[in-house]
């Protein structure tokens, strides 16, 4: 940045770029709710990862720029398989996707034999390929509650298994260790703390909570969720358990309610890589390419496409290459 422009004329140069090479490539931005504000602001397309997966589908873009972490974009590429997908930022990963592996889960199979292997979304392409179902926060209840099988090993996260297990006690449950480490810094203590000092709110916290901390909740929902439940709500003040990026748009979508977070813990590094600069460069220089080998994309494609299937939810063109 040169000393005679300010901080706020280098942004929208970069935004300016950022306009013009997406024109060029025909490219398409999609940003998870996660991301730094300024890339909420440039972003053609907003949501959660599987959304913005099929969202992308929709497009005529050739390129999708995916502003996330590896997994989402690996999800946009298993289903979307003839569209360049780029991650700006190639070290933009997940902590919690990275604590199961294929040969770790398969080793579980053979213990449970018996048992279908349900899988969050936010795992490897390669752990989706040896699972039997996709989930996501938000209908993993129904999809286990939808298992013909009474045994379920769901991974990778213990927080939402345990969520699950709560709605569903007619199965067992076999819970993977893994957590998410930007939701288990949320304590009840700092619920109960920020619910002393901003009286009159509600607390709506994401499943990847802890469960003392889903307990004080006054409602628990994915992302996606906590968009609906705000806007129909009386309330006026809101405490939002899950990550600090989900407050701006939040903000800009209900302008006559305040978002506050229970703790100043709640910042995912990961989530926060992606900067204007690195889009700039990743359209520039058509980097990072997320590619998987046909046959690894195929098999986790079926995990997904069950998913969707058993929640009668209409794939459309996102199964194409399937």
């Amino acid at each position: 940045m040169t000393k005679n422009k300010s901080e706020e004329e280098y942004r929208q140069e970069q935004i300016e770029q950022i306009m013009r090479l997406k024109a060029e490539r025909n490219a398409v931005i999609i940003v998870h709710n996660y991301q730094r504000d300024e890339i909420q602001d440039i972003a053609d397309i907003s949501g959660d990862s599987l959304a913005l997966s099929r969202a992308a589908v929709r497009t005529d873009a050739k390129v999708i720029i995916f502003c996330g972490v590896y997994f989402m974009a690996e999800s946009a590429s298993i289903l979307n398989p003839d569209k360049m997908v780029l991650l700006p930022v190639r070290e933009a990963g997940c902590p919690m996707a990275d604590m199961v592996n294929p040969e770790k889960l398969l080793a579980l199979k053979k213990e449970y034999p018996d048992a279908a292997v349900v899988c969050y979304v936010n795992s490897s392409a390669e752990v989706k390929a040896v699972s039997d179902i996709c989930c996501t926060s938000s209908n993993a209840i129904e999809i286990v509650r939808a298992m013909k099988e009474k045994r379920i090993i769901f991974i990778p996260d213990k927080n939402l298994g345990m969520w699950v297990q709560r709605y569903v006690p007619d199965k067992e449950i076999i819970l993977w260790k893994g957590f998410c480490p930007t939701h288990i810094r949320v304590t009840a203590e700092d619920v109960l703390k920020a619910k002393e000092g901003f009286p009159n709110s509600e607390f709506v916290a994401h499943p990847e909570c802890n469960p003392e901390v889903l307990d004080l909740a006054d409602h628990v929902c994915s992302t996606a969720g906590m968009f609906k439940y705000v806007k129909s709500s009386n309330t006026k003040r809101f405490l939002i358990g899950t990550e600090s990026g989900m407050l701006h748009k939040l903000r800009k979508e209900n302008p006559d309610k305040e978002f506050l977070l229970p703790s100043s813990k709640l910042i995912c590094a990961n989530m926060k890589l992606t900067t204007l600069g690195w889009i700039a460069h990743s359209l520039q220089e058509l980097v990072y390419e997320v590619k998987l080998p046909e046959e690894t994309r195929k098999k986790a494609c079926r995990s997904l496409k069950r998913m969707l299937e058993v929640t009668k939810e209409s794939a459309g063109a996102a199964i194409a290459g399937y």
